[in-house]
């Protein structure tokens, strides 16, 4: 672990003051006047080798802020390296990684919530650096960056984060984890092999990586439409877990990173996966993110399923080839995006299906238990005056998250596109895919 350096250098202080004028100087530049803002910034950081190090402690302070600044603002780790990695380089990503990790020692883990913690795990975020004073010596060691390169790296990163604007929430920042009763009863219900996971999640996870590792399409549609199945199954057991009183939580949200290419046929996709879990999915297309609002158990099931279909129409519309006109220019962009179009459109449907089956089942006293058979229950009537409940606190969450939001077309120009897509979406196996996440 890193350890905050005290101020051994009479030029300590000159050089924070030097660092936020700097900093202030990139930030507040003009695009047209960047450059020169950068090169002269960079310049005088990189300029004194003896104050090396006092820059390096004096930039892990004003990182600190900078991030905890973004915390405040409504943004998460995964956000702002998925900024790092649409506009600059690798290595900024690198610098950005590191950067998270230093202000994160700010917060114990108590203070993080599930979601907060998952992402600097996959970030794989952790203080390597034996003091702050040598922070930057190693980073430039490791990457084989002189000074001025690094000190660039470094305004040009902090650049990027603090023209940041505010967005809305899907979680509480660092500190402010209210210990809900919704927390206190997850944290009494019997888990699985993830750490914070339900049980159903598990099983879930479960049967969609045996889906994945077989090479039999037929036994891919069965386990992965059980798993569908018991996707809708657990939602359904929540709500009404929220009728009895037991989990009284309101919805939640999280993001899922959408890019370019074909961004808009990705974004409905995923609509397409969330609105068969009872969630809803608003597109920050300027960044590159969707947010996602449903109930907690929901959220999970939409990331699992959209990131495995994700993959899936990747592959076959690859595998589909390029396309060309009759002239032979090339016609290959206008054919994937209809093939994704599709494909998302069919796969609406098949997900549709498959929750208004469980639903019915549900309603008619016929529960599908964890290990996947079912038994004979008595109907209950408040199970679909719950889920229409459920439905309306969604709607109402993304009504007060996001009051302004506009509708947007996406275009179809390939007959022969929108037919793969479709023929795709058809074989598509119904999984999740464990181990991945789109922050």
């Amino acid at each position: 672990m890193g350890r905050r350096g005290q101020s051994g250098n009479g030029g300590g202080g000159d050089v924070g003051v030097l660092l936020d004028t700097a900093v202030r100087g990139v930030v507040t530049a003009p695009e047209e006047g960047l450059d020169l803002a950068l090169d002269t910034g960079a310049s005088l950081l990189a300029a004194s080798a003896g104050l090396w190090p006092a820059v390096s402690r004096a930039a892990l302070g004003h990182a600190d802020t900078a991030v905890g600044r973004c915390w405040s603002a409504g943004w998460r780790p995964a956000d702002l390296v998925r900024v790092v990695r649409r506009d600059l380089k690798p290595v900024h990503l690198a610098l950005a990684v590191d950067l998270i990790a230093a202000e994160g020692r700010r917060h114990p883990a108590a203070a993080l919530d599930r979601r907060w913690q998952e992402q600097l795990r996959e970030l794989e975020a952790e203080v390597w650096w034996p003091s702050d004073e040598a922070y930057l010596s190693g980073f430039a060691q490791r990457h084989r960056l002189d000074r001025f390169a690094l000190a660039t790296a470094l305004l040009e990163l902090l650049r990027s984060w603090g023209r940041l604007p505010p967005i809305a929430p899907v979680g509480p920042a660092p500190g402010r984890a209210a210990h809900s009763a919704h927390s206190a009863r997850a944290e009494q219900r019997q888990r699985g092999p993830v750490a914070g996971e339900p049980r159903m999640l598990s099983r879930i996870r479960a049967l969609l990586a045996k889906a994945e590792s077989t090479d039999f399409p037929e036994e891919a549609e069965a386990l992965t439409a059980k798993a569908q199945q018991l996707m809708a199954q657990h939602s359904i057991d929540e709500a009404l877990l929220a009728v009895e009183g037991a989990d009284p939580h309101a919805p939640g949200a999280l993001r899922i990173g959408v890019d370019n290419p074909y961004e808009g046929p990705k974004t409905m996709l995923l609509d397409a996966v969330a609105a068969a879990n009872r969630c809803r999915v608003v597109w920050a297309k300027e960044f590159g993110f969707c947010t996602v609002i449903g109930f907690d158990a929901d959220l999970d099931g939409v990331e699992l399923l959209y990131t495995s279909l994700l993959v899936q129409a990747t592959h076959a519309m690859q595998q589909a080839g390029a396309r060309q006109h009759l002239d032979g220019a090339s016609r290959t962009k206008a054919f994937r995006q209809s093939f994704l179009v599709a494909y998302a459109a069919r796969i609406r449907e098949r997900l549709t299906e498959a929750t208004e089956r469980t639903t019915s089942d549900a309603a008619a006293g016929r529960h599908l238990r964890e290990d996947g058979t079912a038994e004979q229950l008595v109907p209950d009537e408040r199970l679909l005056p719950a889920l229409k409940a459920r439905t309306e606190a969604v709607d109402h969450e993304v009504g007060r998250m996001f009051p302004k939001l506009v509708s947007q077309r996406v275009r179809v120009s390939d007959g022969e596109g929108w037919a793969a897509g479709r023929a795709a979406a058809d074989r598509a196996s119904l999984r999740g895919r464990s181990g991945e996440i789109r922050g």
